[in-house]
This record gives C-alpha cells, sequence and structure tokens, in this order.
C-alpha cells in the first residue's frame, strides 16, 4: 500500500464516487482506475481498501478482514453508522493499529482490539486502569506465583 495514496478527503471521494454504482455486484475485489479495490457491504456502511494494482488481493482482504472483525468486537456486534459515528475513536484507532503509514502492522483481529481497549495480550488491565480490589488481587497472584516457582 502506498501512503499518501489520497492525501486529502476531496480525492478519495472523487475516486471512490464512480465506484459505488459497481458495488451492485457481488464481488468483493475489484479494479477500478489503477487500483485494487477490496470491500464489504455491510447494512447502511461500507468498507474499503484500497491499494495500488500491484498489491496481493489476499493480503488487502486480511486487512478488511482484520478491521472489520476488531470493529465489530469492540462495538459489540452492532456494526452500523450510528454506532460506527458513536464510537468513531474507537474505529480510527482499529485503523491506526492495523495501518501505519501505508504498511500493515497487524491483521490479527483480537490482537487489535486488545490494543485498541490498552489490555495486555492475556487480557490484563493495565496497572493505572485497574480498581484497588483488582490491583489487590493482582499483586497477590503475581506474588503466589513467584512463591510456588
Amino acid at each position: 500500500m502506498q501512503a499518501g495514496l489520497f492525501p486529502t478527503a476531496v480525492g478519495c471521494k472523487r475516486l471512490l464516487s464512480p465506484l459505488i454504482p459497481c458495488i451492485q455486484s457481488a464481488a468483493e475485489i475489484t479494479m477500478f482506475d489503477d487500483y485494487l479495490v477490496v470491500y464489504k457491504c455491510l447494512g447502511d456502511l461500507m468498507f474499503y481498501v484500497t491499494g495500488s494494482d500491484n498489491e496481493n488481493e489476499l493480503i488487502l482482504y486480511a486487512v478488511l478482514q482484520a478491521f472489520y472483525e476488531a470493529t465489530s468486537a469492540l462495538l459489540r456486534q452492532q456494526v452500523d453508522k450510528k454506532t460506527v459515528l458513536e464510537n468513531l475513536d474507537l474505529v480510527l484507532l482499529v485503523m491506526d493499529e492495523i495501518v501505519d503509514g501505508g504498511l500493515i502492522l497487524e491483521t490479527d483481529p483480537q490482537t487489535v482490539a486488545a490494543r485498541v481497549t490498552m489490555r495486555g495480550a492475556d487480557g490484563e488491565v493495565p496497572i493505572a486502569e485497574q480498581t484497588f480490589s483488582q490491583a489487590f488481587a493482582s499483586a497477590k497472584e503475581h506474588l503466589a506465583r513467584s512463591l510456588l516457582k
């Protein structure tokens, strides 16, 4: 994927607006003006991932799938326009965790969702966000684990 492929919102809209009538077909991958477009239509939303024509379709589809699944998990399976707009900060963080500057960083939706919610890979809540009882239970567990070794 190229960084700066669509430098402005107007450029993005200019490219994608003629594509909307083409979406009526059942395909999820299409070529459009020398760009590879992978998309998913769900209810009143359309998710797009675009890349140059020499990109791998399967990789772009993996990015789209990771974006949708992580967003769906964070929004508790309620992916519709209203919920996405109300939680746009989470959606943008999901996008930021998956792709940065045109480089794909992560395609595992569980890892992406955990990073967005600032939880560790093992599901632990960071110390700064724990209540006193959670912090005490965590410290007790760590102490018990270190004594048993």
